[in-house]
């Protein structure tokens, strides 16, 4: 049985390869979500290490230790956490940080556990200190620290809770605060999944949701979509659309390009977003050193939404540097654009990293 408590809205813009949340990913995503570690694709390092441990603590009749998984947005840290509860045969309660605003609602949440629940908080980094004091000794010591009255004759009672396991997701991992971080005995860090990872799990998502597809019409959307599976997801669902209008409603390769160039997404998964923020970078700048503030200023975009959703797949496709004295442009965009290189590149960032 799954319980699930509303989660905050997102803010994110409505790109169709942004990785974060939106209200019509949840029927999808549900239908083609792995339900157990035999189905979920991708991440074996952390799935060998989970097997092990969810096999401990069955063994032992123990609930599995507190659980932090990091990473970029829509790689399955909440579909592990739904895969953790049902491989140890345990409900699951889900919310996340914004949605718990002050400590009596986190209170509420714990003592409506069961033994061994499942507790997932997303967005973990954004729950308030307040909140943050209140669950530390639930980690720790299973309890429930609760204030009676105010001033002088103000007592504190402890209330004893079922051993659970909290399973938290965030996408910054670095603005988790320490004596939160080491609470959590697990912590996993899931990585951006590879073009056969995709073609699997995309092939597999057109299985269920019964869309007739070929092998190169799979890869070629595996390869446009970042690494993400919830954005492989999203434009599997988007390129049925175009195969069922504009085609015979088989997703070949053909059809595939077509759909995705129609939506202004290149061979490498980038979009128009991607490609004004680079330009601006080579243009305005001269490919950089440029700092986060100026280039958020130059392209209409949050700081936080360049560095945490914009920057990691463009760093790993070797287009984007960070320095000490901002970003700078790497070879392989100015090739991407189409755009002259420097005549010194690598001798400027040279200079720029010192």
């Amino acid at each position: 049985m799954i319980k699930k408590n509303s989660q905050a809205p997102t803010t994110m813009p409505e790109r169709l390869i942004a990785p974060s949340f939106n209200p019509e990913d949840d029927a999808q995503e549900r239908s083609v979500r792995p339900r157990n570690l035999r189905e979920y694709i991708g991440q074996d390092t952390v799935k060998e290490s989970l097997k092990i441990y969810l096999q401990a603590a069955i063994e032992r009749r123990d609930p599995l230790d507190h659980i932090l998984l990091y990473g970029p947005p829509g790689l399955g840290k909440t579909t592990l956490a739904n895969i953790i509860a049902a491989e140890m045969g345990q409900s699951i309660r889900i919310t996340s940080g914004p949605a718990i605003e002050r400590p009596g609602d986190l209170a509420s949440l714990l003592t409506n556990l069961a033994a061994g629940d499942v507790l997932f908080i997303d967005e973990i980094h954004r729950m308030s200190r307040a909140v943050e004091e209140v669950l530390y000794p639930a980690m720790e010591d299973f309890a429930l620290d609760i204030m009676i009255g105010k001033g002088p004759s103000a007592k504190s009672i402890r209330l004893d809770l079922p051993r659970f396991t909290l399973v938290g997701a965030t996408t910054r991992a670095g603005q988790l605060s320490a004596p939160l971080r080491d609470r959590f005995g697990i912590l996993f860090r899931l990585e951006l999944y590879s073009v056969e990872e995709l073609s699997t799990i995309i092939t597999n998502a057109a299985r269920i949701l019964k869309v007739p597809v070929e092998a190169d019409g799979v890869n070629e959307i595996a390869r446009r979509s970042r690494g993400t599976p919830r954005i492989a997801n999203r434009l599997l669902r988007r390129v049925r659309d175009y195969a069922q209008v504009r085609a015979d409603g088989t997703v070949t390769r053909d059809v595939a390009m077509k759909a995705l160039d129609m939506q202004e997404i290149d061979g490498l998964g980038l979009d128009r977003v991607d490609r004004a923020m680079l330009e601006s970078m080579i243009k305005k700048f001269g490919g950089g050193p440029v700092g986060l503030e100026t280039l958020a200023a130059t392209t209409g975009e949050d700081p936080i939404t360049i560095e945490d959703v914009y920057e990691p797949y463009l760093m790993q496709l070797g287009f984007v540097m960070r320095t000490p004295r901002g970003r700078v442009a790497m070879p392989a965009a100015y090739r991407h654009l189409g755009i002259a290189e420097p005549s010194a590149p690598a001798e400027q960032i040279r200079m720029d990293m010192q």
